[in-house]
């Protein structure tokens, strides 16, 4: 058994939609913040240092040139012969229509791209911008939106320095799926001051709006961010192994069949990883995930009902 016999995943999808494996290459364009540059706030989330997803930040380096790199090493690692490029890095819709044009279509140019995965929040969407996706999605590209929600509920979202509350996600949610765009929402676990019933809760909600794919990972504590001085005095405790296993177990139960889950984990590396040890070990969280899928006997869309496990 395999973690997609539990879980309907992105994965397999693509696997099946196009005959062949599909890997994303993740492109640092050099966007910026809203919430980093003074649009709207300085410092960007409490919890946030991009090195912890692309630590050897290359945006000075051509997209051309990064995806002919990222696609080398996966073609010689898998044999993978198609792409998604992944804009990864800090929020990738954040520009004129025209600069992102530029980009993007840059990355589809490169050889095996057969579509994009932009990574972004939910109020740095115009229409403008949903409408640039949707072409290229009316040209038979692949297209995801991403956005970073992690929490619905507004305290949480101002409390983590988030810069945007429910409202705008639910508005940006809406604007992409009227224009056949499928939306894959971020959610994290564990944030300051949440427990499981607000993960769960999260959830519902989201899947209330209608969503179609979800990444959700463990809250991990790294190098640089003000939650990183919280840990340290001591004011802040990250999910135990175990507390995550059996949350994410819960909302695969809680997650209707044919949602993709895109992320049932999230990674980073000592040194700057600083908490907790066990975000380090995707393997070890994958398999934990699918053992207790097993041990229950259940899977996805298993149950829409909320199980009492309280507040973790």
């Amino acid at each position: 058994m395999a973690l997609s016999d539990y879980v309907d995943t992105f994965g397999q999808m693509l696997l099946a939609r196009y005959g062949e494996r599909v890997h994303k290459v993740a492109v640092d364009a050099g966007f910026t913040c809203p919430n980093r540059d003074g649009t709207i706030g300085r410092g960007g989330c409490s919890f946030c240092n991009n090195r912890s997803f692309s630590p050897n930040r290359r945006a000075a380096v051509p997209v051309e040139e990064q995806i002919a790199a990222g696609r080398e090493v996966i073609a010689r690692r898998t044999g993978a012969r198609r792409f998604l490029a992944y804009f990864q890095a800090y929020t990738n819709t954040y520009d004129s229509v025209e600069a992102l044009g530029r980009r993007y279509d840059a990355a589809l140019a490169q050889e095996g791209v057969i579509g994009l995965s932009i990574g972004t929040r939910p109020d740095c969407i115009s229409s403008a911008v949903l409408d640039l996706l949707a072409g290229y999605r009316d040209q038979g590209y692949e297209v995801w939106l991403e956005l970073g929600l992690q929490s619905s509920f507004d305290e949480t979202l101002k409390r983590v320095n988030r810069g945007h509350g429910f409202a705008e996600y639910r508005r940006a949610l809406h604007a992409a799926r009227e224009r056949g765009l499928p939306v894959c929402t971020h959610l994290i676990a564990g944030l300051p001051g949440e427990g499981a019933f607000h993960v769960r809760t999260t959830l519902q909600r989201v899947l209330a709006e209608g969503v179609d794919g979800l990444k959700v990972h463990p809250l991990h504590v790294v190098r640089g961010t003000r939650l990183a001085a919280e840990w340290r005095r001591g004011e802040y405790a990250p999910l135990r192994f175990e507390e995550y296993v059996a949350l994410a177990a819960d909302l695969v139960e809680m997650t209707p069949r044919g949602i993709l889950y895109h992320r049932l984990t999230g990674t980073a590396r000592p040194p700057l990883l600083l908490a907790p040890g066990w975000c380090s070990w995707k393997w070890r969280v994958l398999n934990g995930i699918e053992n207790e899928l097993a041990r229950r006997g259940t899977r996805q869309g298993a149950t829409g009902r909320e199980r009492e496990v309280g507040n973790r």
